[in-house]
């Protein structure tokens, strides 16, 4: 039997206490908070979704624990939540990449080592700054140094795949501070590094406080020399860019993300999570209340029209930097790309932001720089 492919996202709401810039469906557990005696029923709930999938004709190839924060729950939930996923889906890769979403200020040695007995072979550590002004003007928890401990002590227990989080445009951030920032972590050597520009969202600590004109925000030009020295500095230490935020060691791509980027089939349990299957997007209800009651956890379900599917494929796949294979759109869509992009392409070749040979549509390292500028030229509806 030829099995389908899978990529399984689980996310996990809970967090000790949202940072100021956090947008993301989550709940504070902090004491006396309402949501702590909701973490049971929650992973309850959360099981049963799995297990009410057929998983049977699927491989699973990767799995990410995201959230949130996952590692602010006891290790047992995340044990059981591993049992039911495996108990549901009977095949999964020998190569499976399993990550989970860390904050440095909930990791100790009884979460890593359940961790690392359950098949956890990727930890995405959210660090953000190493300056601990800027860290506690962001709202973390934990300090650059509480960091540097916990990251020790996961590679001490094994772990040889770790993603650490960075942060540019925080505010108060000079381009000295940013460069000074990642060369402190290159002498750390994670197999794989995210640097994101903040974005300030609207309902946030950080909005209200931008919206009060208490906040120092790097200007446009600051922005694009420290995304120009992110560049500069992580390919030096020998990272390949191959998303535009996101930096690997050889062989280290995160495999969970390039699913999305591919447009590939994945599955989305737990509130708020979305899946893609079968030609359709699925959406959870982001109602804590609701989705603890078992009952509708579905809020959306999106037929995708061909034009729909084309823009995204489009989209996602000139995030990475290796590109669009032709080939492989044609197989997909039944069109070759130039069917349908001839004079966009030709357009953006002659603007030198698009590279195009035989094989492979790409954005050129100028492109890269107005990217959203050519994705806004991609839409069809």
């Amino acid at each position: 039997m030829n099995y389908k492919p899978i990529s399984i996202y689980i996310h996990i709401p809970f967090c000790i206490k949202k940072c100021n810039y956090c947008d993301f469906i989550s709940f504070p557990i902090c004491s006396g908070s309402k949501y702590l005696e909701k973490i049971e029923n929650y992973i309850d709930v959360l099981k049963k979704e799995i297990a009410s999938f057929n998983g049977a004709e699927y491989i699973v190839k990767s799995i990410f624990i995201g959230g949130g924060t996952p590692t602010s729950i006891e290790a047992h939930y995340i044990e059981e939540i591993d049992q039911t996923i495996r108990n549901t889906f009977s095949n999964i890769d020998n190569n499976l990449e399993y990550s989970m979403e860390a904050n440095p200020a909930t990791l100790n040695e009884e979460k890593l080592k359940v961790y690392k007995q359950i098949g956890i072979n990727r930890l995405s550590m959210g660090l953000q700054a190493t300056d601990n002004n800027l860290l506690k003007g962001l709202g973390r928890l934990h300090t650059y140094e509480e960091f540097v401990q916990n990251y020790k002590l996961a590679r001490e227990f094994g772990f040889s795949n770790i993603n650490i989080d960075l942060m540019s445009g925080i505010p108060d951030l000079t381009l000295d501070v940013w460069k000074q920032t990642l060369e402190t972590i290159v002498e750390l050597n994670p197999e794989h590094i995210s640097a994101y520009s903040l974005i300030i969202e609207e309902n946030t600590p950080l909005y209200y406080q931008y919206l009060r004109n208490e906040l120092i925000l790097a200007d446009e030009d600051s922005e694009r020399q420290m995304y120009y020295a992110t560049k500069e500095i992580l390919e030096t230490a020998g990272y390949n860019r191959y998303e535009i935020s996101n930096y690997s060691r050889v062989n280290f791509e995160c495999y969970h993300n390039k699913t999305y980027w591919k447009l590939n089939e994945y599955l989305g349990f737990g509130i708020a999570a979305a899946s893609l299957i079968n030609g359709k997007r699925i959406k959870n209800t982001e109602n804590i209340e609701k989705y603890i009651l078992g009952e509708n956890l579905v809020d959306e379900v999106e037929q995708q029209t061909i034009e729909d599917e084309i823009e995204e494929y489009m989209f996602l796949g000139l995030r990475m930097t290796e590109g669009i294979n032709k080939q492989n759109f044609k197989n997909r869509f039944d069109k070759s790309v130039e069917d349908i992009y001839k004079d966009v392409i030709d357009y953006f070749v002659q603007l030198e932001l698009l590279e195009d040979t035989k094989y492979i549509l790409k954005l050129t390292t100028k492109g890269i720089d107005v990217s959203n500028q050519i994705f806004e030229k991609l839409i069809l509806t």
